[in-house]
This record gives structure tokens, C-alpha cells and sequence, in this order.
């Protein structure tokens, strides 16, 4: 977003020309005018400083108020530019796991959930024309949002979305199942899902293989990101509904075989993120391979200001010249 003027000649004037002009006329008007004291000793003066204060102030308003109409006259303006995408990115939905085991702090300081959902925030800022989805899963999944390209929306959500949020299960199935329904129903030439669990399917109606491959069936890429280290981890987090701090000592461990054969049920891409780096890397991985070609051309736009500064102008000259010839016409 960029102002300016159309007539720079004009502009200059107002803001330069205008102040010296006053400035001048100040020092030379009346240059032979002499003080009389009346009445008591070191006179009386006419008006008190109160009214001299304002004739100041109504000087300075007059005084913007004819730079407000010179700008006006130079043609003020603003410019904006739009990025347009000329062809639509890919249709992703993430699916992330909010089991309380995502609370386990093995992420450089961080638990595995908050380090999940800034990963996820970063992907969707760099990936503009992509439309991004959100499913969380507990003991049951459920769609936070279908996939958009209104990002406020999606990390709106994102933030908001708790630990224990969905119970103490993990429906890796019923998640996989909601993600493939609404990526069936997409028309981009690209779709992918993204599991993000640190556990073994334990709730649900529906076994993860089948879902996954509902996902092949449809021609969706899939990804499974395993976080979190093994062993025992510290583990800290509040209950949604209790409000209830939880902390211990978590031992931390995930069936690697039977993720391995639900991202090969999918046709998809197995990826350990036993690290902070190696989670960031996964990401990393992600965006190189759902990469599209995209076109796009910026849009310029100009707003002309002329009746904006124009009718400041009139506000101030016309109220100026009102108060003082029938409000202050005694006292002035």
C-alpha cells in the first residue's frame, strides 16, 4: 500500500511553499507599528491571553485547511497491490492427534502437540493458494475445518484447540475416514492427507487400513508423521474439562510396524519424528513433495483521495469562518 500525489508540483507547494509564505507575511506585516500604553501603568491590553491563544488556533486551522485544498488539487491517491493465483494449489487436511499424550515434552522444551500446531501454522502461511483442512482425533474425530484458503480461519482453530480435547483415545480410523470423505468430494488435480499421531489406533469404529485405503482409492497422497521420542518423557498439560494440571512421568512408545503398514495401506509415506529437527524436516519433506506449479499475477489498484482531502478542507475553512463572524464576532 503506497500514497502519493499524481501532481508532486503542487504537493510540494502546499507543504512547503505555503508554511514560508505565512511565515514571511508574519515577520513583515505592520513593520512600523508602535505599542501605546493606556490607562495604568504598563497598560492594559485588549484582549487577554486566552483570546490571543485562540486567534492562534484558528490561524493554524486556516492555514491546513488551504494546504488540505492544494493537496487536494495535486491529486492524492492510493495504490495497492494484489497477488491473484491463476490456478488452484492443492486440497490438504491435516489430521492432528490432541490424545494427552501429545502433552509428552520431547520437543526441544516444547510438547509435542505446540510444536505440531507451529509447524502447521508455518506450512499453511507459505503455501498461500493451497486450500488446508484441520480434523482432530480422540476417542472420536471430528472436521474443525474443511479445507479454505482463509487462513485467520484455520489458525484461528488451531490455536484454540486443546490437549484432551476429544478424550483420552486415539481414533487414528475414524480421523483418516473423515479426511478421505471430504478430500472425495474436492476438485483440485492434487489432494493429500497428513496424520500427525504419536500412537497406536485404540478408539473408533473404523480400522485405520480401511480408511487409508478409501484415501487410495480417491488418488490422495498420504503421510503418516510419527512425533516423539521413546521412552519415559516428562508430561504436562491441563484437562479441558476439568481444568485439572496433570504432570508425570510418561513412557513414551508407538507400534513403528503398524504405522508402517497404515501409510503402505494408503500408498503413502512413512515419516519418524523422534526430534524437534526431525519433525521440522518432516515438514520440510512435505512441502517439497505436495509442491505445485502455480501461476499468478499481481493486480495494481488506485483509490483517488481527492474528495477526501477536499471536503476536510471545506469542514475546516467553512467551520473556521462560522464561528468566527457569528459565534466569537464580540470577542474577535
Amino acid at each position: 500500500m503506497n500514497f502519493g500525489f499524481e501532481n508532486t508540483i503542487i504537493a510540494a507547494a502546499a507543504l512547503l511553499l505555503i508554511p514560508v509564505t505565512v511565515m514571511i507575511y508574519s515577520k513583515l506585516r505592520n513593520p512600523y507599528v508602535a505599542s501605546v500604553p493606556l490607562g495604568a501603568p504598563g497598560g492594559i491590553p485588549f484582549k487577554n491571553s486566552q483570546i490571543n491563544i485562540l486567534i492562534k488556533i484558528f490561524k493554524f486551522l486556516e492555514i491546513t485547511g488551504i494546504t488540505l485544498l492544494f493537496l487536494a488539487a495535486a491529486g492524492p491517491s492510493l495504490k495497492t497491490s494484489e497477488t491473484v493465483w491463476m490456478n488452484r494449489g492443492a486440497d490438504i487436511i491435516f489430521i492432528l492427534d490432541v490424545s494427552p499424550s501429545m502433552a509428552a515434552l520431547d520437543m526441544d522444551g516444547k510438547n509435542r502437540f505446540t510444536a505440531a500446531k507451529i509447524l502447521l501454522s508455518g506450512f499453511a502461511s507459505q503455501r498461500p493458494s493451497d486450500n488446508i483442512g484441520l480434523v482432530a482425533i480422540g476417542e472420536d474425530a471430528a472436521l474443525l475445518v474443511p479445507p479454505t484458503s482463509d487462513r485467520e480461519i484455520l489458525l484461528n482453530r488451531l490455536e484454540q484447540l486443546q490437549i484432551g480435547e476429544f478424550g483420552d483415545g486415539t481414533a487414528l480410523g475414524m480421523g483418516i475416514a473423515v479426511a478421505s470423505y471430504h478430500l472425495e468430494k474436492s476438485g483440485a488435480k492434487r489432494k493429500a492427507a497428513v496424520i500427525i499421531t504419536d500412537g497406536e489406533n485404540n478408539a473408533g469404529a473404523i480400522h485405520p487400513e480401511t480408511a487409508a485405503a478409501m484415501l487410495l482409492e480417491i488418488g490422495a497422497a498420504f503421510y503418516v508423521i510419527a512425533a516423539g521420542s521413546a521412552g519415559e518423557v516428562p508430561i504436562d498439560y491441563t484437562d479441558p474439562f476439568t481444568r485439572i494440571r496433570r504432570t508425570g512421568i510418561f513412557d513414551s512408545r508407538y507400534d513403528a510396524e503398524s504405522l508402517h503398514r497404515l501409510s503402505a495401506a494408503g500408498g503413502g509415506t512413512f515419516i519418524s519424528a523422534l526430534s524437534s529437527d526431525a519433525f521440522t524436516a518432516a515438514f520440510q519433506r512435505l512441502d517439497e513433495e505436495e509442491m505445485t506449479v502455480l501461476r499468478s499475477r499481481v493486480l495494481y489498484k488506485k483509490y483517488s483521495l481527492f474528495f477526501h482531502f477536499l471536503i476536510a478542507s471545506a469542514v475546516i475553512l467553512v467551520s473556521i469562518r462560522f464561528i468566527k463572524n457569528f459565534l466569537l464576532r464580540a470577542v474577535l
